[in-house]
């Protein structure tokens, strides 16, 4: 299969995100096929302990807890990229009180929608849902204190102009905490290059060195990965890609397939990194 357009990709997650929207109801995962309902668990993390979490907002498309460890602190300004129904950002409002503000953006409409409607479900007032590309935000620059995501820029191609926009909206001295999906090792590419695999967060990920290196391309000064997770295809996603000898050979080799968790700084000054006199 050859491999998809910039613009076939986020037009298949758009489909497939709506469409997760209007079940209403938890998945048990972000990992699914394009042309299917179910949904398969790669990775998820265990929001229950944590304070400000909602059952009813959480989609179960995550593959880390990045405001687990993102230090948010009261009176903070928070972006959450990809923001699905809720989760992350109802979490970071507990963090930053009602002094702070979080910010959502997504560009599924249907999932915006059903954001603002547990929004208004639960009165909060800083708490706001943006509609938009995360390659261009909605977002003012130089505004933001911390900038979270949870498996959402693997599913995109534009890594490179993602980090660079975080970059743009984040204040002198801000930083962002994202938990995605990267790669160390050989991915086959038959997986790699499979429709539906875009939108289960697999084919998207690219290698973690190769990560790290667009972050620090972007400007940040320092980055550091708090948590690493290797995530274990299913065997009935394998045997639709792979053939049973490729399958055998794939799992002796281990998944090639993590769960991190990144910090990265903005700089106190503001500018990319090595600029600063």
């Amino acid at each position: 299969m050859s491999r998809m357009r910039d613009k076939d990709i986020k037009g298949l997650v758009y489909d497939k995100y709506s469409q997760i929207a209007a079940r209403n109801e938890k998945s048990t995962c972000c990992c699914s096929g394009a042309d299917k309902t179910e949904v398969y668990n790669i990775q998820t993390g265990d929001y229950s302990d944590l304070k400000g979490y909602e059952q009813d907002a959480d989609l179960g498309l995550g593959c880390g807890v990045p405001t687990k460890f993102a230090g948010l602190k009261p009176g903070d300004t928070v972006v959450d990229l990809g923001s699905g129904a809720g989760n992350d950002c109802f979490v970071a409002r507990a963090e930053v009180g009602e002094s702070g503000e979080v910010i959502g953006v997504d560009f599924s409409e249907a999932m915006i929608t059903k954001a603002r409607e547990n929004t208004a479900k639960r009165g909060y007032s800083n708490v706001e849902f943006r509609q938009g590309d995360i390659e261009e935000m909605p977002v003012n620059g130089n505004s933001v204190d911390v900038v979270i995501s949870n498996c959402v820029l693997n599913l995109l191609p534009s890594k490179d102009k993602i980090f660079h926009e975080i970059f743009r909206v984040l204040k002198p001295g801000g930083h962002f905490c994202i938990s995605d999906v990267v790669t160390i090792g050989t991915m086959p590419e038959t997986l790699r290059g499979a429709a539906e695999m875009y939108v289960g967060c697999i084919a998207g990920a690219i290698p973690k060195n190769e990560y790290m290196d667009k972050i620090l391309d972007a400007g940040f000064v320092s980055l550091d990965v708090v948590k690493e997770t290797p995530i274990e295809i299913p065997d009935e996603i394998l045997s639709e890609y792979l053939t049973a000898e490729e399958t055998e050979q794939f799992k002796r080799g281990g998944s090639p397939v993590f769960s991190v968790t990144v910090v990265g700084t903005k700089s106190e000054c503001g500018c990319k990194s090595g600029c600063c006199s």
